[in-house]
């Protein structure tokens, strides 16, 4: 990880455990001040535990131009971002991904352009519905590989990321306090209970915590739309495609019109937002896979609306095109933050039991 940047957050975070002001604000202040001394781990740890609702810098007296210039923020921002890339699986991904929306755009144009070659040389004869277009099996070569390394990428991280804030075994008890702080988002409450004021500086909002609840939430119906319909095909021998009122339309409907809002509510408040209070120079790749996970929902939707149309094979095509975009990016871009914060919520509840 580089030095500087650790350097700048221990800094900062001596100045902030001296002075206490925001002490109930979030996770990060109660396990900041269990410290006397930050290590590289642990400077590690209150990065990925943050997050970024920004209610200490808008408190904080010792902000420019003060001569401290504390801005604990982006420096704990700057900290998450390079940890990300340095626990990636392999790390040139991380560090080709993380921060370039052009990335990101050239790899999902790149998505495309396979499942167009897919779409015309392993297209399906008699086939029904989706599968007229690209074959089950096909499918099944092309979409378990890039659902399968994700998974296996993200665990070689975080079990480097385990390793670097030593990370005790994990017990039931650790897990449910850190899903029930992720299932509320309790940590984007504000201390007060009243919200950030990520993009308002003088005005408290829930709007960011909304949306992340619409993107997680509509993410997880997505994903129990795909389950679902894949033991319905293999257990119950009931290949797609399903009708409206079946369980996997309707997961996928409503999970995909939370994916939408909550992606473009994202995109309009990080737009609004300080760009000076985030990970430097991370700014256009998190829009570039915000807005890829958005087109992802979009996309699904329209494939729904031009089902039995002319529309449907190009629609089919570009929806898992973004898809399989989407899942080979998950490790090396934004979407690895909640695998990261969750396991810095289950190492922070390992800390309670400490105290």
């Amino acid at each position: 990880m580089q030095i500087d940047l650790l350097q700048e957050a221990r800094r900062q975070a001596e100045i902030c455990n001296a002075c206490r002001y925001c002490e109930g604000y979030c996770s990060v202040f109660p396990a900041l001040q269990a410290e006397r001394a930050f290590s590289d781990g642990d400077l590690t740890q209150l990065a990925n535990l943050c997050h970024n609702c920004r209610g200490c810098y808008y408190a904080c007296q010792y902000t420019a131009p003060h001569e401290f210039e504390l801005n604990l923020p982006q420096a704990l921002a700057d900290v998450r971002q390079d940890s990300w890339e340095e626990f990636a699986f392999p790390r040139a991904a991380g560090k080709a991904f993380q921060k370039n929306g052009l990335a990101i755009v050239l790899a999902t144009v790149l998505g495309f352009a396979l499942l167009f070659w897919a779409a015309r040389a392993l297209a399906a004869a008699g086939g029904e519905g989706f599968y007229a277009v690209l074959s089950h099996n096909a499918m099944v070569a092309i979409f378990m590989p890039a659902f399968l390394f994700p998974l296996f990428s993200i665990a070689i991280g975080l079990r480097r990321y385990w390793q670097t804030v030593g990370g005790a075994p994990v017990r039931l008890s650790h897990l449910s306090g850190a899903i029930s702080s992720v299932a509320n988002m309790r940590n984007l409450k504000g201390g007060h209970g009243d919200g950030c004021n990520f993009e308002d500086e003088d005005h408290f909002t829930h709007a960011r915590r909304y949306a992340h609840q619409a993107i997680m939430y509509g993410f997880l119906l997505c994903f129990a739309s795909t389950s679902v319909a894949t033991l319905m095909h293999y257990l119950l021998d009931m290949p797609a495609p399903y009708g409206l009122f079946s369980a996997p339309k309707i997961l996928g409907l409503s999970g995909g019109v939370l994916l939408v809002l909550g992606c473009g509510k994202m995109v309009w408040l990080k737009l609004r937002s300080d760009k000076s209070l985030g990970a430097t120079n991370a700014f256009g790749g998190e829009i570039a896979f915000t807005g890829l996970l958005g087109f992802v929902g979009l996309s699904g939707l329209l494939l729904y609306a031009a089902g039995g149309t002319g529309w449907m094979p190009g629609l089919l095509v570009i929806h898992l095109g973004a898809v399989l975009a989407f899942f080979l990016l998950t490790p090396f871009t934004k979407m690895a933050h909640g695998f990261y914060r969750m396991a810095a919520l289950v190492r922070d509840a390992q800390r309670h039991e400490t105290v």
